[in-house]
């Protein structure tokens, strides 16, 4: 996941980029406004993406395994607020913008199921699946990664999901995603 996200970094040489839970600092530095709910960190903002508001809209929006935990692990638990997360992000891309998301699957059963159900807005999705202990993996299609459980057979995720949302400029016509400002 973080090769993917990283490679969409790198090619969008000064793009206005939000991440979507604090993943991507770990392993790289570059400039990106960081939204993450819980994680108290230096230059994070501790909102909820439903409720952010920014100011100008983004190249590059990456959530890296963590929508799987939006609604989910909350008490209580809001049915359908990942629906309402990628909403929300989706109005928040510039035209020609790009929303990459990376979700573990077996971990939320909501999610699998809108998996199954071919109800995620994604414009593209594809499938990894783990091969190896060693954490090896290999791009798998739906009937292959269906039913994956998180932990089993192998520690934390055993497949992902990666999927993309591109805003066509003629889409966002009419639309605001940003605070106005004063």
């Amino acid at each position: 996941e973080i090769p993917i996200a990283l490679r969409e970094v790198e090619r969008r040489p000064g793009a206005r980029i939000l991440e979507v839970g604090n993943v991507l600092s770990a392993y790289a530095d570059f400039p990106h406004v960081i939204v993450d709910k819980y994680e108290r960190a230096e230059g994070v903002l501790n909102v909820d993406i439903v409720e952010y508001r920014p100011e100008v809209p983004f190249d590059l929006i990456l959530s890296i395994s963590t929508l799987e935990h939006v609604g989910w692990d909350e008490t209580p638990r809001e049915v359908g607020k990942v629906l309402r997360a990628l909403e929300a992000m989706r109005r928040m891309l510039a035209p020609g913008g790009e929303l990459l998301v990376t979700m573990p699957l077996g971990y939320n059963a909501e999610l699998d199921a809108l998996l199954e159900a071919s109800a995620l807005p994604f414009t593209e999705q594809r499938f990894l699946r783990r091969i190896s202990r060693d954490n090896r993996w290999r791009e798998a299609d739906w009937l292959e990664v269906r039913g994956t459980q998180f932990g089993s057979p192998y520690a934390c995720g055993n497949a992902i999901v990666v999927g993309r949302i591109r805003h066509t400029p003629d889409e966002g016509e009419g639309r605001s995603c940003c605070a106005q400002p004063s």
